[in-house]
């Protein structure tokens, strides 16, 4: 082993870790490929908001690198970091769409969300929030995420359109890009199921293919120097986001990064055997990387970072320290010569990936203890509020009132924990206010 490999063991404990270089870099290459198609979604979904693409690419590419940096060398787990699926639609299309807010006040709200998420870290009041709030909210929340997910996906691709008498029914299925949307969506789950790494990504840039066939889609070549960032560089708007309109915003950022982040890392951490009594020993340090991700992003130009399931992928393939991480920092960077590939790609191309991840999200509905109905209930009403109103914050806040007013009713206030009044009646005042 060289100098420079053993200096690098010994930074990262491999060692002790049972690993080496070569395992952490192929690690951190599966990583990669598994969350790379995010350098295609972002710039697709802030666009719709009227973002500029190119500088959501650097944006997205510069923000995962720093994030996965951080996770790396600070707190030493193989995590790779990103802009969030679910949170980016919910920026596009519930805040800047849905409620008429400037993206440059969205990205503010995200700033705060992760000033939040600093404090909680850094005082260890992380633990007290997240197990006052009853499990069958948080789960209720990541399903509704996901079927927010599909709708979004489904309306992308063409499956789902809107109808005047029914709301939606189906779209035109002789539609080109529908028919290649479908059988991209196919492609990933064969491609998931085979274990494939990169099967999301194959399946983007199989679509993408097939539309400069059958799409109408023009190349522009491979590689070119880095867009210019400066369209969304520090553009965040911290005044327009403390609006009193916003606070609802800002509440619902920090919540579902939150939940979004522990489950997440612990998730992680538990499939690569680094849970010391069910605990991850550095956790603190892993949230200050996420919360200090979010922050970088909001100030670069992208909706809210954070760490990504998919690096269960690497380690899978064996990764074990922050190295892994590292590795996925650099080929993020690298990916940011590549902005032509990422600007040919149609939103039918990527609706496949966002229909898949939706599918998975489904799967944690069956944590939930469907036996006791002011559980499941407020469970139902959380999941299924947020597509029906095209909104993350009204199905929270439904979930939440009626979670507290059912536990009211029938003489089970007690088992209510204190943040879960506070968030309650914060929603609850919100609609007597407005």
């Amino acid at each position: 082993m060289s100098s420079h490999q053993s200096q690098i063991s010994r930074f990262f404990q491999l060692p002790e870790h049972g690993s080496n270089v070569r395992t952490e870099v192929v690690a951190g290459i599966t990583t990669f490929l598994t969350m790379a198609y995010i350098i295609f979604v972002n710039p697709t979904i802030l666009g719709d908001a009227g973002m500029p693409r190119d500088a959501v690419f650097v944006a997205t590419c510069v923000a995962a690198a720093i994030g996965s940096l951080i996770m790396g060398l600070y707190a030493n787990y193989p995590i790779g970091m990103a802009p969030g699926m679910g949170l980016n639609a919910y920026f596009a299309y519930a805040v800047v769409l849905g409620m008429g807010v400037p993206w440059q006040s969205a990205l503010g709200a995200v700033f705060i969300s992760g000033c939040l998420f600093f404090l909680v870290s850094i005082f260890k009041v992380r633990e007290h929030i997240v197990n006052g709030i009853p499990h069958s909210l948080r789960v209720a929340i990541t399903v509704g995420l996901g079927l927010f997910l599909a709708l979004i996906a489904m309306k992308s691709s063409g499956l789902v359109v809107g109808n005047p008498a029914t709301l939606v029914t189906v779209g035109d299925m002789h539609n080109p890009h529908t028919i290649m949307a479908v059988f991209g969506f196919l492609l990933i789950v064969t491609l998931d199921r085979l274990k494939v790494p990169g099967a999301l990504l194959i399946g983007i840039v199989a679509v993408t293919v097939l539309s400069f066939f059958f799409g109408g889609n023009t190349f522009n070549g491979f590689m070119s120097l880095p867009p210019s960032i400066a369209p969304t560089f520090f553009h965040l708007d911290l005044s327009g986001a403390l609006s009193i309109g916003l606070f609802n915003v800002v509440l619902v950022f920090f919540l579902v990064e939150l939940f979004d982040a522990t489950g997440t890392l612990m998730g992680v951490a538990s499939r690569a055997g680094l849970l010391v009594g069910g605990k991850m020993a550095r956790l603190n340090k892993a949230l200050m990387a996420d919360s200090g991700a979010i922050l970088a992003g909001s100030m670069l130009g992208t909706s809210s970072t954070t760490a990504y399931l998919e690096s269960a992928a690497g380690v899978q393939a064996g990764g074990r320290t922050g190295l892994t991480a590292v590795v996925v920092a650099a080929l993020f960077l690298a990916a940011l010569f590549f902005a032509p590939i990422a600007g040919v790609v149609p939103a039918y191309a990527t609706a496949p990936a966002l229909l898949f991840v939706a599918c998975l999200m489904l799967r944690d509905l069956v944590e939930v203890d469907w036996t006791e109905t002011t559980e499941s209930v407020p469970a139902a009403i959380t999941a299924l509020v947020i597509p029906f109103t095209y909104s993350i914050a009204h199905g929270i806040a439904f979930g939440f009132i009626t979670y507290a007013g059912l536990k009211l009713l029938t003489g089970q206030a007690r088992q209510v924990k204190p943040v879960v009044w506070i968030i309650a009646v914060v929603f609850l005042a919100k609609y007597s206010y407005t």
